[in-house]
């Protein structure tokens, strides 16, 4: 584990993958956040409020806000999150007669633009946390489904803690359906192998019990004469009222979330003095709570205004903190932290004894090296040396795996056929390949 690169209530504003980047690795104790949820409609601050002004677009199209950077990460070096990414756009694709005729990989979906944008930044919420971290990711029915699966994908499939259900009982009736009145907070903890415990702090979130069963079993019945419990662990659905228009924490912002319903995953998953992290600090909620419960905080954001509201809240719920704070006490900047760590990646199948730095100068995109090596090469695979008449048989792959160090540049770039590909995996070179075709007769 590594020392935080930065102070204690830092405020980052700007973009949160660059921020997110430049965080040391395993330093960040817990991670609330509360992202965009794709409901593809724009958020406006409530006006003449303390968040008027704030405001965010829930859109998203592949054309526009996928970056081919994002692309190159995730086909290069997560393959599992790109066949989520691919299932989805095959199902939310626009059924164009443009878009039936291009190959599949070729089209996207906005809720594939959406995956690709969290997937990218959970990779790094996956690096930055500690081996004993946890995430809490706040979502709803929307992309739920699909975000549990990316983050199976990056954090392990036994490294979920919880799928939590916030029961709001102020919904408004449906009239074609039944009401919605639930969202979805997925829980997962850094210990994909369960060898390390994560926090989890049960003693401090005891919930009363319900019924006077249990007090009767410790007085009177099978229990009689043991001492009773404290209370119960609560469950994983919590019923609480969501911030009507009236309510004394409501700032105005248009996605605000209870303060209670945040306490009580920081109460439980981290310690006094641990870091907390939100990357979608928004109105801060995550912040205030954080400061009240005595933990360090680090928050990004993009609105101009949020050193302003967190100030404010936190003067308005002064009487529940350990101590005064000012805006001269929040390290608010839009300067990125340099990485003191030795900058290892998100994924520990990435991690090598040594990393091979790619040559300076413009890297190449996937397609753009596609092409190159179709230029250079010719449709022929180049690990059993069969010719194609249509280059969607050959797939771009690694000659040094990624896993021993290999580069994503296209000096370290070869065009293979799907069963070469297969075969290779992530273990082979390609001279490896090459003896492996020939001892089997795979050779052409």
């Amino acid at each position: 584990m590594s020392e935080p690169n930065f102070k204690n209530r830092t405020l980052f504003h700007g973009d949160n993958l660059d921020f997110l980047r430049a965080i040391n690795s395993e330093c960040i104790d817990l991670i609330a956040t509360d992202p965009p949820f794709k409901k593809g409609k724009d958020f406006h601050a409530t006006p003449d409020s303390l968040a008027d002004g704030a405001k965010f677009q829930d859109r998203w199209r592949w054309e526009h806000d996928v970056q081919p950077e994002w692309l190159d990460q995730i086909k290069d070096d997560y393959p599992e999150i790109w066949l989520v990414i691919d299932s989805a756009n095959a199902i939310h694709m626009r059924k164009t007669k443009k878009n039936r005729k291009l190959p599949r990989h070729e089209v996207g979906s906005d809720m594939g633009a959406f995956l690709c944008f969290m997937a990218v930044r959970l990779l790094e919420m996956h690096r930055v946390l500690k081996p004993t971290g946890s995430i809490y990711l706040h979502c709803d029915p929307t992309a739920s489904h699909y975000l549990k699966l990316i983050m199976d994908a990056i954090f392990g499939k036994h490294s979920m803690i919880n799928e939590m259900i916030w029961y709001y009982t102020n919904a408004s009736r449906g009239k074609y359906q039944f009401a919605k009145a639930h969202e979805v907070i997925l829980a997962f903890s850094k210990d994909a192998q369960k060898k390390l415990k994560y926090i989890f702090n049960r003693q401090d979130i005891l919930a009363d019990f319900a019924s006077g069963m249990t007090k009767w079993r410790y007085t009177k019945g099978g229990q009689a004469g043991k001492e009773m419990p404290k209370g119960k662990t609560p469950d994983d659905v919590i019923v609480m009222p969501a911030l009507n228009s009236m309510s004394k924490e409501r700032t105005g912002y248009p996605t605000q979330k209870p303060l209670a319903l945040y306490k009580r995953i920081i109460q439980a998953s981290s310690d006094g003095g641990g870091v907390v992290l939100d990357p979608f600090a928004g109105c801060a909620t995550t912040l205030v709570i954080a400061e009240q419960l005595n933990r360090q905080w680090v928050g990004i954001d993009l609105w101009d205004d949020v050193l302003n509201v967190i100030v404010k809240r936190l003067e308005k719920e002064s009487e529940k903190l350990h101590g005064v704070l000012f805006a001269e006490d929040i390290n608010f900047t839009d300067q990125k932290p340099v990485r003191t760590d030795n900058k290892e990646t998100a994924a520990p199948t990435l991690r090598v004894k040594e990393r091979i730095p790619e040559p300076p100068g413009r890297r190449m995109t996937r397609p753009e090296m596609y092409e190159f090596l179709l230029e250079q090469k010719g449709w022929k695979c180049q690990g059993c040396d069969r010719e194609f008449d249509d280059s969607r048989y050959l797939e771009l792959d690694h000659n040094t795996p990624r896993a021993d160090g290999g580069i994503n540049h296209i000096s370290n770039r070869v065009l293979l056929c799907s069963p070469c590909n297969r075969l290779k995996s992530n273990i082979l070179t390609l001279s490896g390949l090459r003896r492996e075709n020939k001892k089997r007769g795979y050779m052409r």
